[in-house]
Parts: structure tokens; C-alpha cells; sequence
């Protein structure tokens, strides 16, 4: 009887911490959305306000007709052009964002149905276990009933510490090919500076084409595992924040597509993108630590109890 209503209360207590962990997830999405919507807003509002200043140099005017003359008319009509294009590829990204915001939040709504009765089970549970203690021995029913309850915690834990080292070897995947395209794009960069030509000017912008759906790939793997990380952080002294890694794709959006003929540029990236690398593997390596010790710790536990059941 003991065996049973021990296995039901560790089941009821991983869905009890699922259940916390769905509902920060979720308030923290809810958090991201309104942050991404209202940029959306002011990007769109920019674009707005670029694609005037494009029509404004295009109008035929006396103004222009002198900036024509002297020749600074094409260079700010470039300009001009390179900024909006630079705010219409950061609105679609945010509005990328977005999308993948929402069916994450309807995802975890989902989720949050098969787990929204844990606490009263465990409630249920408990109360029962309580008066099985009651009626059996109670010194062995008590201290049977701890080692359960932190064999239970340590194996909720565990599991978390899995599924966030799972997201992190996806940030890292993503993280490697978008090196792999910018280190590509650096190649043909310098080969194009040595008079490459045009083909080596499109194979450089094809692989800069890639690394920018790696990044995008990568900010949103980043994201992911952010968020598990919110429940590994409370219950650890890890002290991971990854904060400053969420504005990673925004350093490569607002730079290297409009100026990605500079080729100091792309090296900027790759760097940034190198450097996001080295602060996910640091992070991966703290979690395989700790994963360890709490399996070193899990697997105590369970020889305590066994040796407990065995002296009855």
C-alpha cells in the first residue's frame, strides 16, 4: 500500500512542478508579447516615416534638382533606402517573433490543462497517506514519507535540468551553423576585396542570406531556453541570466543586413555570434555539473529507502 500511493504522489508532485514551471513560462511569454507588440508598433510607425523621406528625395523639385547636380542626391537617396530596408527587415523579424510568441503561449495553455487539478490531487493524496501512517507505523510511515517526498523533488529537479541542457545544445546547434555561414561570408568578403567580382559579391550576400536564418533560428532556440532556465535558476545558486543573450539578433538586424558590404561588419557578427557560443557552452557545462551532484544525491536517497523498506 505504502509502494502505491508513494508512486501516485511522485507522479502528482512532477506534474505539480510542471504545472509551476508552464505557469512562469507563461507569464513571462505574456511579459515578451506585449514588449514585441509595442515594437512592432514603433517599427511600423518608423517605416512610415522612411519611405517618406524616400518619396520626398524621389519628387522632382528645385531642391532636389541642386543635390542632383552637386551629386549628393543619389548618396543620400541610397541612404535613405538602406534605412528603410533596415527597419522593414527588423519589423519582420519582430513580427516573426510575434507569431512564435503566441503559439508558444497556446502551447502552454494546452499543457497547463492536463496538469490544472495536480494540487488538489496531491491534497487528496496526502491526506490518505496520512491516515494509512496512522493506522501502520508511523516512525517508519514518517520517515519513508520524507525520503519519498525528496526522492520526488530531486527527480522533478533533475528532469528540469535535462530539458534545459536539451535547450541549450539547440541554442549551440543553431549558434554553430550561423558561424559556419558568417565565417563562409568572410571568406568570399576578403576574396571579393581582392577583386573577386560579382560572383564572389553574390556568394558572399548568399551565405549572409543563411547566417540570417540561423540567427533568427538561434534567437528563437535562445528563447526557449530562457525559459527553462526561469525554474532551473529558483531552485539552484547557478545564478544564470541570459538577458543580455535575448538582444543578440537585434545586433546583427540592425547592422550587418543594411551594411553587409562592409566586411568589418560581418566580422563584427561573427564575433557576437562567437562570443553567444562560448556564454551557452559556459552555461551548458554549470547545468552537466549540477545535473551530476543531483544524481549522485537522487541515487543516496534511493539506497536510504531501500535500506529502510529492508530492515522491516
Amino acid at each position: 500500500m505504502y509502494e502505491e500511493i508513494n508512486e501516485q504522489l511522485i507522479q502528482v508532485r512532477s506534474a505539480m512542478s510542471k504545472k509551476r514551471k508552464w505557469e512562469k513560462q507563461l507569464a513571462d511569454y505574456e511579459t515578451e508579447l506585449v514588449v514585441v507588440e509595442n515594437e512592432i508598433s514603433r517599427l511600423e510607425e518608423q517605416l512610415i516615416a522612411e519611405k517618406k523621406d524616400v518619396q520626398k528625395l524621389e519628387r522632382i523639385g528645385i531642391t532636389n534638382l541642386i543635390q542632383t547636380l552637386f551629386g549628393s542626391k543619389h548618396e543620400k537617396l541610397r541612404q535613405e533606402k538602406q534605412e528603410a530596408i533596415a527597419v522593414q527587415l527588423q519589423l519582420e523579424e519582430a513580427e516573426k517573433t510575434k507569431d512564435e510568441i503566441s503559439y508558444s503561449i497556446n502551447e502552454l495553455h494546452h499543457k497547463l490543462q492536463g496538469v490544472v487539478a495536480a494540487d488538489k490531487d496531491y491534497e487528496f493524496l496526502l491526506s490518505a497517506k496520512e491516515q494509512i501512517i496512522k493506522e501502520k507505523d508511523a516512525a517508519f510511515g514518517n520517515r519513508l514519507f520524507e525520503l519519498n517526498d525528496h526522492e520526488g523533488d530531486i527527480g522533478a529537479y533533475i528532469t528540469e535540468l535535462n530539458e534545459a541542457i536539451e535547450a541549450g545544445y539547440d541554442v549551440e546547434h543553431a549558434l554553430n551553423n550561423a558561424m559556419g555561414s558568417l565565417e563562409s561570408a568572410e571568406g568570399w568578403g576578403t576574396f571579393d576585396m581582392f577583386g573577386g567580382g560579382m560572383t564572389s559579391s553574390m556568394v558572399k550576400h548568399d551565405h549572409i542570406d543563411k547566417a540570417t536564418d540561423h540567427i533568427h533560428h538561434a534567437q528563437t532556440r535562445m528563447r526557449s531556453f530562457q525559459k527553462e532556465l526561469l525554474d532551473v535558476d529558483e531552485v539552484t545558486d547557478l545564478q544564470i541570466d541570459i538577458s543580455g543573450m535575448l538582444k543578440f539578433a537585434d545586433f546583427f538586424f540592425d547592422g550587418l543586413i543594411v551594411d553587409w558590404m562592409v566586411q568589418g561588419r560581418i566580422q563584427d557578427s561573427l564575433q557576437q555570434a562567437r562570443d553567444q557560443h562560448a556564454g551557452v557552452v559556459s552555461i551548458i557545462r554549470k547545468l552537466e555539473t549540477s545535473l551530476t551532484e543531483k544524481e549522485i544525491e537522487l541515487s543516496a536517497i534511493q539506497t536510504d529507502k531501500i535500506a529502510l523498506i529492508e530492515q522491516l
